[in-house]
C-alpha cells in the first residue's frame, strides 16, 4: 500500500493529537473527519487541511477511499464503531480503553479475527522514551524473572468533566480505574512480558467526586450532569507464572507525600527498576552492596509519533502490532474483575478457557 488515507472519527482534543501526528508522516493522508458536533469537525478539517468532512460515523466509516481509522470518541462508543469499522474493511486505531466492558471488548477481537484488518490501542505510554529505556533493559536480561511490580497513577485534584460522560459509569464503564489506570496497567503487564493473569482482588471508592470535589482542570464540567463512577482504585493482580502486581490509581485523593506522576516499580530476581513520571533508576545487589544507577530515557520522536509510525507500519506490512487486541480485552477483563471483587468483597478467578 503505497499510500494510506486516514479516517478520524472524534474531532476532541484526542482527536486532534492524532490527527497531528499522522498529518507529519510521509505517505500517509488525513482524508476525512467527523464528529457529533460537525461544526468542530469543519473547525479541524481546516487547521489540518483534511478534504472531507462527513456527517456521520457511518458515512465515514462506508467511505470507499479510507484504509484505516482513528476511533477517539467516548468509551461507549468504541466497541460499535470498532466493530463496524473492522466490518467495512478498515483498519483501527482504536483509544484507550478498548472498551467500556470485558463483553463488548471480546466482541471486538472476534470482529477483527475475522477481518483480516489491523487493529490497534492507542497507549503510547508503550513509547514514551523512559519506557523503551526500560525495555531494552528488560530484553537484555538485566533484571532477572520479574516477580513482582507496583504501578499506579495518584491524582490529587483531577477529576476530568464532572458531571460529562467521564464521570458516568454507564458512558465511561468507571472513573480513574478505566481512565488512567489502564493505562499503567497496560504499560506494566508489557514490561512485565505480558503474564495472563488468573486472579484479581481489588476495592474501588468515590469519595471526592460524589460531594463536587477533586474537580481537575481537563474537560468541561455539566453541573446538570452526574457522577458515579470511583475516584480512587486499588487492586492486588496475580499471574499464571506466579507474578503479582500492585495498582492504586485515583482521579483525587490526599495522597501526601506521593507523587502525582505516573510510575511503575519492578522486582525481578537479579534486579529491579522505578520509573516515575519521565525520570528512572535500575538497582541490583553487588558485593552485598546495593547498587543504583540513573536510567536515561531513550531520546528521539515523541510517543504519539512512534506509535503512528508502528500502526502505519503495521498496515503496510500487515503485521499484529505490539498493543494488540488482545491486550486490550486482557486489560478489559482485568478492569472488569476489580471492579466485580470491590462489589463482591471477594477475589475474581480469571477462565481463560
Amino acid at each position: 500500500m503505497e499510500q494510506v488515507k486516514m479516517g478520524v472519527i472524534g474531532a476532541g482534543a484526542i482527536g486532534d493529537l492524532h490527527m497531528g501526528a499522522f498529518r507529519q508522516l510521509e505517505g500517509v493522508e488525513v482524508a476525512a473527519i467527523t464528529d457529533t458536533y460537525l461544526p468542530q469537525a469543519e473547525k479541524r478539517a481546516e487547521e489540518h487541511g483534511i478534504g472531507k468532512v462527513h456527517e456521520s460515523p457511518e458515512a465515514l466509516l462506508a467511505d470507499p477511499e479510507i484504509d484505516a481509522v482513528v476511533v477517539a470518541v467516548p468509551n461507549k462508543f468504541h466497541a460499535p464503531l470498532a466493530i463496524e469499522a473492522l466490518r467495512q474493511g478498515k483498519h483501527v486505531l482504536l483509544e484507550k480503553p478498548m472498551s467500556v466492558n470485558a463483553e463488548t471488548a471480546r466482541q471486538i477481537v472476534e470482529a477483527k479475527e475475522g477481518s483480516g484488518k489491523q487493529l490497534m490501542l492507542s497507549h503510547q505510554k508503550r513509547f514514551e522514551g523512559i519506557s523503551l529505556a526500560l525495555k531494552q533493559e528488560i530484553d537484555k536480561g538485566r533484571f532477572g524473572q520479574i516477580y513482582h511490580a507496583k504501578t499506579g497513577w495518584l491524582r490529587k485534584k483531577g477529576i476530568p468533566g464532572w458531571g460529562s460522560w467521564f464521570t458516568r459509569m454507564d458512558e465511561a464503564g468507571g472513573g480513574p480505574l478505566i481512565d488512567i489506570g489502564v493505562h499503567m496497567l497496560d504499560l506494566t503487564l508489557y514490561l512485565m512480558g505480558n503474564p495472563r493473569p488468573i486472579s484479581v482482588y481489588g476495592s474501588t471508592y468515590a469519595e471526592f467526586g460524589p460531594r463536587k470535589q477533586g474537580i481537575g482542570d481537563w474537560g468541561t464540567p455539566n453541573w446538570e450532569g452526574y457522577y458515579d463512577v470511583e475516584d480512587l482504585a486499588s487492586a492486588l493482580i496475580k499471574f499464571d507464572n506466579g507474578a503479582s502486581l500492585s495498582l492504586d490509581v485515583s482521579w483525587a485523593a490526599h495522597a501526601a507525600g506521593l507523587s502525582d506522576e505516573p510510575y511503575v516499580h519492578l522486582m525481578g530476581t537479579e534486579g529491579g527498576a522505578s520509573i516515575i513520571g519521565n525520570t528512572g533508576k535500575t538497582v541490583a545487589h553487588k558485593n552485598n552492596m546495593v547498587v543504583e544507577s540513573k536510567l536515561a530515557p531513550i531520546e528521539g520522536e515523541d510517543s504519539r509519533m512512534l506509535l503512528s509510525k508502528h500502526f502505519i507500519a503495521c498496515i503496510r506490512e500487515n503485521r499484529e502490532p505490539i498493543i494488540s487486541a488482545l491486550s486490550g480485552y486482557t486489560n478489559n477483563r482485568i478492569l472488569d474483575a476489580i471492579y466485580e471483587s470491590s462489589r463482591t468483597g471477594n477475589e475474581v478467578k480469571l477462565n481463560w478457557d
